[in-house]
């Protein structure tokens, strides 16, 4: 069976380094994370007796551009991986094989993996569409030849790469289905409403709606008129220890109310979170591509403690709110779930190496043509 694979192309500006990458995201399974791999090509007049070296480096822009001032920067870079790119022969991936195959002896492959608790790609949309730095974390990929590995790269000599680190969803979630429940009482006169949220997993999927079981007891001398709900996202930003919320998605309803007192109601509301283009929601990717997605909820394995990710921390709540009228006020209760990327099969055959092998129908395409915001990680029909 033949698959058809992409692999995209990119030059250096001054055209003597040549680099090939089969995917460009950093895949996040909790328990380990996925490299990104690849290979480069170096003009061996431009070569010579230097090295050749990969770096990944992070920026961490909590602060917009515009604001900085003298001596001020809103900005952290950390470079976290270099290693030298050898010419050695090395166990690969079945597509970086096949590549190499393809560009004879001069090609070398690399495989990048990063440390551990590195903070995942997140987005923040600004405040001002003037801002010419998002904030947020992102990563570049380098691949330059330097003499010492204390070289940095100069960028018209180098292949840049914007790589993203992303989290995906466990194989199936172990956790019993969410419930939440809240109960109001009334004095006067005497009651109570008990509302009860209940989700059926804890784990939510980006663009798959998500049901929500809904129960009102109302033994009070109120009058639910409506009802009410919401995805919230909480951000929290580590640098400067500050968090906010936004509403991503709402519905609001008034299909089986009143709830008059001494009454029961149930129902199943489905809502599909998707990404809102606001200041302050985080994303996957800019806001100005079509296909961004909202950002995934933080994951942290275990062991890792809370202090020790730097970035943003994002998570959801599912929010109801009844509305009791202008005497009885609102009742409102919060569900945390989790909304992550759904890790499907074929992606999990192009991240490992398969025990036999593979014939691949290689696509190279050139990387200044790959829309913004789209994955390398996505195959191409068979």
């Amino acid at each position: 069976m033949v698959s058809s694979v992409r692999v995209f192309k990119k030059t250096s500006a001054n055209g003597k380094v040549t680099a090939y990458l089969s995917r460009r995201d950093f895949v996040d399974h909790i328990s380990h994370t996925s490299p990104v791999d690849g290979v480069v090509v170096v003009d061996k007049e431009y070569l010579k007796d230097r090295k050749v070296f990969a770096r990944v480096t992070v920026t961490y822009r909590y602060g917009r551009e515009e604001d900085e001032v003298i001596g001020q920067h809103f900005s952290k870079e950390l470079e976290l991986v270099k290693s030298e790119v050898v010419a050695a022969k090395q166990e690969v991936s079945d597509v970086v094989e096949c590549v190499m195959s393809k560009l004879g002896d001069d090609a070398r492959p690399f495989c990048i993996q990063l440390p551990a608790h590195a903070p995942a790609s997140v987005t923040l949309d600004p405040e001002h569409e003037s801002s010419s730095r998002k904030l947020g974390v992102t990563y570049e990929l380098a691949l330059y030849v330097a003499e010492h590995p204390e070289e940095s790269p100069l960028r018209r000599a180098a292949v840049i790469f914007p790589v993203r680190k992303v989290q995906f969803s466990p194989a199936k979630s172990l956790a019993q289905p969410p419930v939440a429940c809240v109960t109001r009482t009334f004095t006067l006169p005497t009651g109570k409403i008990t509302l009860e949220l209940q989700l059926q997993q804890d784990l939510c999927f980006h663009g798959q709606p998500m049901e929500a079981q809904v129960k009102i007891d109302n033994t009070a001398k109120k009058t639910v008129k409506s009802l009410g709900m919401q995805v919230v996202q909480h951000v929290e930003v580590t640098m400067t220890n500050t968090s906010f919320s936004s509403v991503v998605a709402s519905i609001e309803t008034y299909e089986g109310c009143p709830v008059i007192p001494n009454s029961r109601f149930s129902k199943t509301i489905v809502l599909t979170p998707l990404p809102l283009r606001a200041h302050g929601v985080a994303l996957e990717g800019n806001s100005q591509d079509e296909d961004a997605s909202l950002a995934s909820s933080t994951m942290m394995s275990a062991a890792a403690a809370l202090s020790d990710i730097l970035g943003i921390i994002v998570s959801y709540a599912l929010r109801v709110k009844l509305n009791c009228g202008s005497l009885g006020g609102d009742l409102s209760i919060e569900l945390p779930f989790k909304l992550m990327h759904g890790e499907s099969t074929t992606t999990k055959a192009l991240l490992q190496r398969s025990q036999s092998a593979v014939d691949y129908n290689l696509v190279i395409e050139e990387y200044s043509a790959m829309r913004r915001g789209k994955s390398l990680t996505d195959e191409l029909e068979e």
